[in-house]
């Protein structure tokens, strides 16, 4: 299968896994700036994104692409958070946002520059947002090195790079690597299809391919002999989203490896690399939010890519929804003691998030109630007091297993569904306690 490229001179057609490309980054975008947003403090917020394959704006249905997608947010969220500080007394805050749209074309970029003049004008009625858009048309990797030397030389050290690439491989692993690298918090979204990877297998050397698979439990004949019906799988969901982690997981210290979800195939990836757990943590909600536009195959605890295929009782397809999530709860209350055990006795809860957040799909506040449920840990606080409420949890808390473990934790057994609706009654309980 080979991907072509959106006609939006002609007319661009949206696709579904566009569509749900596009809800995930818009969701998360809010958030991200709301995120780095929250300090009352705070007067002024400086960000730049770079669209490498920016397309026309605006699809044949009226459904706007990334770079329209960002404007959109942009005034809303900061509409939405100086009207929020008015009400809470709180000074306005000024949000200063570079944007450089490049595509390959340069009739798309023209194409772009109308469908964008509109939001500009509108953007330019709100005086605590001040945006500069800049336009490229250039291959990304012709035009990444000047885009890094405008950037490193300017105020914006926030930087979200969207490389939402059209099938091929237009970007170097290199490339992503030194993003993540030359600046203080970059992000990045990249898609691809999966015959990107299919490409980068030497499938003409049967021994070169074998010693590529081996490691992600590939086998090399079904590789070889690759097929549409291969891709409906579940077990080959699972390969290569191990593939694509262990690719990947040199550009970024923390990296999503999901696939767009299809039945119908899974080819499409869309994946979220970042510096920081926080990202990651926020990243994991966003995709519960959004539902089943996302799938995992494997675990949903901690560990999410170490399973026996052989061996795979708690290994299922992960759709971020309520049935996920109650997976995820069960293998988490027993996964992380086991993972605070590995440490010692104890562990900072910053350290813990930090050590975990790459390698599970799981939502923060399962994680947090799987800390305060447990009953083999305790959360400490550093004045020694004990958190009774999964929502007060700091990242200067200490996870600290029990002296006395339960009978799960012993045996290595995982929680009874009735454990679990029991914990989750006590949490509500607990909800309304007021913690330091």
């Amino acid at each position: 299968m080979v991907s072509k490229p959106y006609d939006f001179t002609g007319g661009a057609t949206l696709g579904e896994h566009s569509r749900q490309k596009h809800r995930i980054v818009r969701d998360y975008f809010r958030q991200y700036v709301k995120t780095r947003c929250q300090l009352p403090q705070q007067a002024v917020f400086r960000l730049a994104i770079v669209d490498g394959f920016a397309g026309g704006g605006r699809y044949n249905c009226g459904s706007p692409g990334s770079p329209l997608i960002f404007l959109e947010e942009l005034l809303n969220v900061a509409e939405e958070i100086n009207v929020s500080r008015a009400v809470n007394g709180f000074k306005s805050l000024d949000i200063s946002c570079l944007l450089i749209f490049n595509d390959a074309k340069k009739e798309v970029v023209e194409v772009l520059k109308e469908n964008v003049s509109p939001l500009l004008m509108t953007a330019r009625e709100n005086k605590h947002l001040n945006i500069e858009v800049l336009y490229g048309a250039e291959q990304f990797e012709v035009v990444y090195p000047k885009l890094k030397s405008r950037l490193l030389g300017s105020a914006f050290q926030n930087v979200i790079f969207n490389l939402d690439q059209c099938g091929h491989l237009h970007v170097e692993w290199s490339t992503l690597k030194d993003i993540v690298s030359s600046f203080k918090s970059a992000e990045i979204f990249y898609t691809f299809f999966i015959d990107t990877f299919l490409a980068f297998l030497q499938r003409d050397n049967p021994e070169v391919l074998d010693r590529q698979l081996r490691p992600f439990g590939l086998n090399a004949a079904l590789v070889q002999n690759f097929s549409e019906d291969l891709v409906t799988k579940r077990d080959w969901l699972g390969a290569m989203e191990r593939l694509v982690f262990d690719l990947l997981k040199g550009c970024a210290p923390f990296v999503s490896p999901f696939s767009i979800n299809n039945p119908e195939g899974w080819r499409y990836w869309l994946v979220h690399l970042a510096s920081s757990p926080r990202a990651r943590e926020v990243y994991n909600v966003i995709l519960h939010d959004c539902s089943s536009s996302q799938a995992h195959f494997g675990r949903s605890g901690l560990q999410m890519l170490h399973y026996d295929p052989k061996q795979a009782s708690d290994v299922g397809l992960y759709l971020f929804d309520e049935n996920g999530r109650m997976s995820a709860k069960s293998q988490l209350l027993a996964d992380i003691p086991k993972f605070v055990e590995q440490f010692g006795d104890a562990l900072r809860v910053n350290d813990f998030y930090a050590a975990i957040y790459n390698a599970t799909p799981a939502h923060s506040d399962d994680v947090r109630f799987a800390m305060i449920d447990n009953p083999d840990l305790e959360v400490i606080t550093p004045t020694g007091r004990e958190r009774q409420n999964a929502h007060t949890i700091k990242l200067d808390d200490v996870l600290r297993l029990k002296r006395q473990p339960s009978f799960h934790f012993v045996s290595g057994g995982y929680p009874r569904t009735s454990d679990l609706e029991e914990s989750d009654s006590i949490s509500s309980a607990k909800k309304s306690e007021d913690d330091e």
